[in-house]
């Protein structure tokens, strides 16, 4: 396969402040031990894709930590491999502002490959894929882009972009952020586009003035482009919210999901090579996600740990999801509760969530 990956890093920063604040989507730490964008990065490596360039825009520190040379992901190559694209300005001195303008300034690294085809993808979703398949696709329906659709239940959103289809499969409409409930046919946020073909529209756009890539560039130019969506009919998780941030998080607590999500190809990870979780003798689980390096002595129910994670004598953590060396102190109640990494939650202390509505604390915070 002929393609080369791109993956927007910072698009949906704004879905979920809580936790974007200090880092990009593509960072946010999610199931245990991964980061948002270890599934695009996953899925592109296992499909055979073997550059990948991750345009950033800002904090993206902890994305370059976790990132490092690619090694995790097999893109620590001489040639190609992982791509770092830093925030090109645009042509007024500022970062960009949307996709338009971030295509915009890639143009010299698009310019430089030689793959037929551009794989876009963002990192607002979590998802097992074989690219093969959609190229495959689009070499079929001799389409000039096709982007990947899911069909779901969507619970009150004005996130999401709903896809009309004649019989075809051929796109004949698009309604961005329109409110949405119930069961729809929407846009992954992910494409595949000859690459040649990508440069020509970036190129037009930049002639004409226009901002959006959807509305100016798709949507105006539905008749005359060959726009197909492909139906991708597996498991596909959307984090746009800080509610469907934790939905989804819990949903690895059910094992035919992590089957489905990690069965048949893995999704690499940084390698941090900690030392086993400890567990004391007043220790009890039940259905939990327990990653390395965790000291667990008191009670953790239907939650997930992340990694260096302590929880003392007589506490009891349910329905939680716990980051990365968080410190909970002894006879300590937790329930619906996220918090950041290195919290400090000191002894008998009390907090409650709900499902809806989690109770958040901030990374570094101490109750």
């Amino acid at each position: 396969m002929s393609a080369v990956g791109v993956v927007f890093s910072n698009i949906h920063d704004e879905n979920v402040p809580e936790l974007s604040r200090q880092r990009t989507m593509g960072s946010l730490p999610y199931g245990g031990r991964y980061r948002l964008i270890d599934f695009a990065l996953s899925n592109l490596v296992n499909s055979g894709v073997t550059t990948v360039g991750i345009i950033t825009k800002n904090n993206y520190q902890s994305l370059m930590d976790h990132l490092g040379s690619g090694k995790d992901w097999d893109l620590a190559r001489k040639t190609g491999g992982l791509v770092l694209l830093p925030p090109f300005g645009n042509e007024n001195g500022g970062l960009y502002k949307n996709r338009l303008e971030a295509l915009k300034g890639i143009t010299g690294f698009l310019s430089r490959r030689n793959e037929d085809y551009v794989i876009l993808c963002d990192c607002d979703g979590v998802y097992r894929m074989d690219f093969t398949d959609i190229i495959d696709y689009h070499e079929g329906k001799q389409a000039d882009i096709t982007i990947v659709c899911h069909t779901e239940d969507i619970a009150n959103s004005d996130f999401y972009t709903i896809v009309d289809t004649d019989e075809a499969n051929r796109v004949t409409g698009l309604k961005i952020n329109e409110r949405v409930v119930g069961r729809s046919h929407y846009y992954s946020n992910i494409m595949v586009i000859g690459r040649s073909f990508l440069l020509n529209i970036i190129n037009d756009a930049i002639a004409r003035g226009y901002n959006s890539f959807r509305e100016d560039v798709i949507m105006k130019n539905l008749k005359s482009l060959k726009v197909y969506a492909y139906d991708f009919n597996g498991y596909y998780a959307t984090i746009d919210s800080f509610g469907s941030y934790y939905k989804h998080n819990m949903e690895l607590l059910d094992k035919s999901v992590r089957d489905e999500l990690f069965g048949a190809r893995d999704i690499y990870t940084k390698v941090r090579d900690s030392a086993p979780s400890k567990y004391g003798d007043g220790a009890v689980l039940n259905n939990a996600l327990v990653s390395d390096g965790c000291i667990v002595e008191g009670t953790v129910e239907n939650s997930i740990l992340f990694r260096g994670v302590k929880v003392g004598k007589g506490s009891v953590i349910k329905n939680s999801i716990i980051m990365q060396d968080t410190v909970i102190g002894e006879n300590v109640s937790l329930n619906c509760v996220v918090t950041d990494k290195n919290v400090v939650i000191r002894d008998r202390r009390n907090l409650s969530g709900c499902e809806v509505q989690p109770y958040f604390l901030p990374k570094g915070s101490m109750v």
